[in-house]
């Protein structure tokens, strides 16, 4: 009989290594190991902020049952399904008080409301999660459910301001809370979502200082916030509200809610932030409450589950590449010069692979998802070698996740709850002047880490049209009655998820089909950097990524 979880229509993350197979050409997660990392990552965030829940294990699909598609589907409803005011409360809707014809004829002349304007979004509406529908296992990039890659349609609910809206925006008290680490684009979201509010006729606006820290701290006051005083913060990088990893526990949060006699409260955050929040909408929800709890999703490390990217991830690529090319001129100009750049990246190498594709600068990218070695034939500081005999210099790339085995592993956490990563830059930069040393060749090495310049900057253009529609759909979410909910883009259509989906693990490069590495940048000196089995047959997994020079590029390349 064969089985598999219903969750693996979300996450098919890292499928070789489970190693479950149902045919020879087509190996599949162990859904055990998968739900251990999925419900690891709630209760760790969960244990900072509230006593852990009991965790319902999901049922499992019977592929040789003719319905199994149709069962997929409910499951796939209800799991998807966003938490509604009504699902505890008696409430009942009234008709909005925004639209975006405010300036112009708002009736046909004899007093009548217009019909006409087409500018909400139904409760009904949907956008597809999965867009395509591969032929075969075999196929590139093949992400299936079943062995048979049969399609099954996945919908999602879409986001964007509703007809009905279930609070008096008179007596609104909105609030928003920046957690976790500094991203691009969080002043962008505060102001939108401000102004969004008075659009709807909100006139109790605050932020909470420093993130959840602001609901416990007597030393910290709520920030008023309007128009006004939000107009032009999207001009500096940083966040006007401050921010700060960790908090209070759960109910202490919640009981500063009620006395605030707060309504809504968006938190801006990334997976654990998210985490977070959800406890805090259980715990609204076990008391009744009238809060609706709605997340904007916030990391440069893009590694929120179902999202195509998330604010702040295209400006820290693009400020990266200012300092790869710094590493490139420093190495170009030296005699047998290597430059080594570390980006973010914990778990995901989103920013170190996107910014050494698009610099066109860099020989090697190490990314957390992908084992490489440093020693032995076919490791990085024999390719080095080679580097410097052929191109006389060399640019490597290093996500501060990589590499995390040839480092002494630390037991200290940050007030996240995160394990402190050794520094795998100093690291590698240590070990390439060993071994230049050891083998006698003369190597200039310059080492550049420009983490936290890439966190602080502003916005850039692409990024901030992300952060105002995010920030819009937010206070949308919100006044339509939903909580528990974050706001996303997820196939070029800005969708609400439930926060239960998108903390259910990591977002990995080598589970996203659609960032296909041309085969040149997987090799080094014609093998592997570090061999692995790909997920599929006829796919390339992102196993270290390489550049060789141009002339066997050109001789190499096959698209």
């Amino acid at each position: 009989m064969a089985l598999a979880s219903s969750i693996n229509g979300v996450d098919l993350i890292n499928m070789w290594q489970h190693g479950r197979q149902f045919c020879p050409i087509h190996p599949l997660v162990n859904f055990r190991n998968l739900k251990i990392r999925r419900f690891e990552r709630v209760i760790r965030a969960e244990s900072q902020m509230t006593n852990p829940r009991p965790i319902v294990v999901k049922p499992e699909i019977d592929f040789n049952n003719p319905a199994w598609k149709k069962k997929f589907q409910e499951d796939f409803v209800k799991r998807f399904n966003l938490p509604h005011l009504r699902d505890v409360l008696d409430i009942q809707p009234r008709p909005t008080t925004f639209s975006l014809k405010s300036r112009g004829t708002l009736d046909v002349g004899n007093g009548a409301a217009r019909e006409d304007w087409n500018g909400f979004v139904s409760d009904d509406d949907r956008a597809l999660l999965k867009v395509i529908k591969f032929a075969s296992p075999t196929s590139a990039g093949a992400e299936s459910i079943d062995p048979d890659c049969s399609w099954v349609e996945q919908w999602v609910h879409r986001a964007g301001p509703r007809k009905q809206i279930y609070y008096e925006p008179r007596e609104v008290k909105a609030a928003i809370v920046t957690c976790g680490g500094l991203c691009p684009g969080l002043n962008d979201v505060i102001r939108q979502i401000v102004l969004t509010l008075e659009k709807y006729g909100v006139k109790n606006i605050v932020g909470i200082p420093y993130g959840f820290r602001g609901f416990s701290d007597e030393g910290l006051s709520e920030v008023p916030l309007s128009r006004q005083v939000v107009q032009n913060i999207n001009l500096t990088g940083g966040s006007f509200l401050g921010v700060s990893r960790g908090g209070p526990s759960t109910s202490d949060i919640v009981d500063n809610i009620q006395a605030k006699r707060i309504d809504m409260l968006f938190v801006l955050g990334g997976d654990g932030t998210h985490a977070g929040a959800l406890a805090i909408h259980n715990e609204c929800r076990m008391r009744k409450l009238k809060v609706s709890i709605v997340c904007v999703p916030k990391t440069i490390d893009n590694d929120i589950l179902l999202m195509d990217k998330t604010f702040g991830f295209d400006t820290a690529v693009e400020e990266a590449q200012r300092a790869i090319n710094s590493a490139y001129i420093e190495a170009r100009s030296a005699y047998h010069g290597i430059g080594l750049v570390k980006l973010m990246g914990r778990s995901s190498g989103f920013i170190a692979m996107h910014a050494s594709l698009s610099s066109g600068q860099i020989d090697i990218c190490l990314i957390p998802e992908a084992p490489f070695k440093l020693e032995g034939p076919n490791g990085v500081l024999v390719h080095l070698e080679y580097l410097l005999k052929t191109k006389g210099n060399a640019v490597i790339c290093v996500a501060e996740g990589a590499g995390q085995e040839y480092l002494k592993k630390s037991n200290i956490t940050d007030a996240s709850g995160n394990v402190v990563l050794s520094d795998i830059g100093v690291h590698v930069q240590q070990q390439i002047k060993r071994h230049f040393k050891d083998v006698g060749i003369p190597a200039d090495v310059k080492y550049i880490d420009p983490t936290y310049m890439i966190r602080a900057c502003r916005a850039n253009a692409s990024d901030a049209i992300l952060c105002t529609v995010l920030g819009q759909n937010a206070v949308h979410g919100a006044f339509a009655g939903f909580s528990g909910i974050t706001t996303g883009i997820c196939n070029t259509h800005f969708v609400y998820f439930p926060v239960t989906e998108v903390i259910a693990s990591t977002r990995e490069i080598a589970a996203i089909s659609k960032f296909r590495i041309p085969s040149v940048l997987l090799q080094v000196n014609g093998n592997n950097l570090s061999p692995r089995k790909p997920i599929y047959q006829g796919r390339k997994s992102f196993k270290g990524i390489t550049r060789k020079d141009s002339t066997e590029q050109n001789s190499e390349l096959r698209r």
